[in-house]
């Protein structure tokens, strides 16, 4: 069943009804849906699919000619395809079947292509400007290699700059798409599997509704036999030739550590190595460096994991891999689930930020914003470090600041108290709103004070979920 996309295929389809050349990019990490976004897109046209390997020119070379003759021949046997001399001829083939008629050509992993024939760039720009004015080919390029896709597309000194007429950086799914893989779990426990995989679509098929949150998880993660058991160490080899000190800052990251020199000294490397690793990591999009929202540019940036999937396997995981080894992830999986209250904290946050995205795309946030983010620093007045966990901002002015507790026990009014008399450190003023979200619900004594507070609102986990 295909979940999702609803805006990414509408763009697409606006591309594909224009009837005129059209030279979409589409890119995102490794497994995140690129090719069931396509497969979805194409299902019922006429296609021709190209799935690039890491092999070398003549063998891709072949593929693009079958892909290319699907489009001369829908109804007839790719194996029958001829191949062609190059890659030029190829393509002028592909563009001169497409001259009356409209028909997509999907060069899938582009990336292994363009790497096997490190001309082929070049000779797609001058096949595309010889073309593009008689044909109705709708190209896509798909690929998982973030950089080498940007700089391919995006980037000046690309032969394909300026080619492009649409991209698409297909990201992972927030929380609120995530629940449709699971429409009838307890939405505690779905931000429990959000939590430790992210929005990844197959990921997020790896769990069932019909066992416990404790199974999932030792099914998931703590078998050997299983996707998730190996799969953060396996993208990371994928992308760098030495795994080894990549894992070493990932995995001081997800034990607490995100300043520079906290990372450094947990993953035993030196300021100018980390440097480079921390560089890396943001390039492959697994990690980013965060700043407090209001107060940018200062010195309290801080380095964050970006991905959850990564988050949940280096806490949870890796430590434990010796005993999933000797047969007992089954005796590993409660001790994990116990300690998820502290984890997801960080998790429901991120979600109740999304929830704000939400409910500004549908016209009932009750002020305009053009961020959210976090604050963090000194507090004066107590002398001590000081967070507030949902700031959104319209332009540089806050304009809403927040709280967010994943608890089983009702948030009081000591919690909303602390949370105005804070507010002032992240700019809010005396009339700026005053929010709290929560996942149990508030006392009698917080839904007391938060009436008699100006501009202050309770949000229950609940309400986000249901839209109650």
């Amino acid at each position: 069943m295909f979940i999702g996309r609803e805006r990414e295929l509408a763009l697409l389809e606006k591309r594909y009804q224009s009837n005129r050349f059209e030279f979409v990019g589409v890119y995102g990490r490794r497994r995140v849906g690129k090719t069931t976004l396509l497969s979805e897109f194409t299902r019922g046209r006429r296609t021709g699919w190209c799935a690039a390997v890491e092999d070398d020119a003549a063998v891709n070379l072949k593929m693009l000619s079958q892909a290319v003759f699907s489009l001369q021949a829908p109804d007839a046997d790719p194996a029958l395809a001829p191949v062609y001399p190059d890659f030029r001829t190829a393509l002028e083939v592909a563009f001169a079947a497409c001259a009356h008629e409209r028909a997509v050509l999907v060069i899938d992993e582009f990336p292994y292509l363009a790497k096997a024939d490190t001309s082929f760039a070049s000779v797609l720009q001058a096949v595309i400007d010889a073309n593009q004015a008689t044909s109705k080919l709708m190209l896509i390029l798909c690929g998982s290699s973030l950089s080498f896709m940007k700089e391919q597309l995006l980037s000046r000194n690309s032969p394909l700059y300026g080619r492009r007429t649409a991209q698409i950086e297909l990201k992972p799914f927030d929380f609120f798409e995530a629940r449709a893989f699971f429409p009838d779990l307890d939405p505690a426990e779905a931000l429990a599997l959000y939590g430790a995989v992210g929005g990844v679509p197959l990921y997020l098929r790896q769990f069932s509704e019909s066992v416990t949150l404790a199974d999932n998880i030792a099914g998931a993660f703590l078998d050997p036999g299983s996707i998730l058991y190996e799969e953060p160490i396996n993208l990371i080899k994928q992308e760098v030739s030495k795994a080894a000190p990549y894992n070493a800052v990932i995995a001081a990251m997800a034990s607490g550590a995100s300043q520079h020199n906290e990372i450094a000294t947990k993953a035993g490397l030196g300021r100018s190595a980390l440097d480079y690793y921390l560089r890396e990591l943001v390039r492959l999009g697994l990690i980013y460096r965060e700043e407090p929202i209001t107060g940018r540019g200062s010195r309290k940036a801080v380095w964050r994991l970006a991905d959850n999937l990564f988050r949940f396997w280096y806490r949870f995981v890796r430590p434990r891999q010796a005993l999933v080894e000797r047969g007992l992830g089954a005796n590993v999986a409660p001790r994990i689930v116990e300690a998820l209250p502290d984890y997801l904290g960080p998790i429901f946050e991120e979600v109740c930020r999304d929830w704000l995205w939400r409910q500004l795309a549908c016209g009932t946030l009750p002020f305009e914003m053009t961020d959210v983010g976090r604050w963090w620093g000194n507090d004066p007045s107590v002398r001590a470090q000081a967070e507030i966990d949902v700031v959104a901002v319209n332009d540089d002015t806050a304009v809403m600041v927040g709280e967010c507790k994943w608890q089983k026990d009702l948030t009081g009014a000591d919690q909303l108290d602390k949370l105005d008399r804070r507010a002032h450190l992240a700019g809010a003023t005396a009339v700026t709103p005053r929010w709290m979200f929560s996942r149990a619900g508030f006392t009698a004594g917080c839904v007391g004070l938060a009436k008699n507070m100006r501009g202050a609102r309770l949000v229950t986990f609940a309400e986000m979920v249901t839209g109650a």
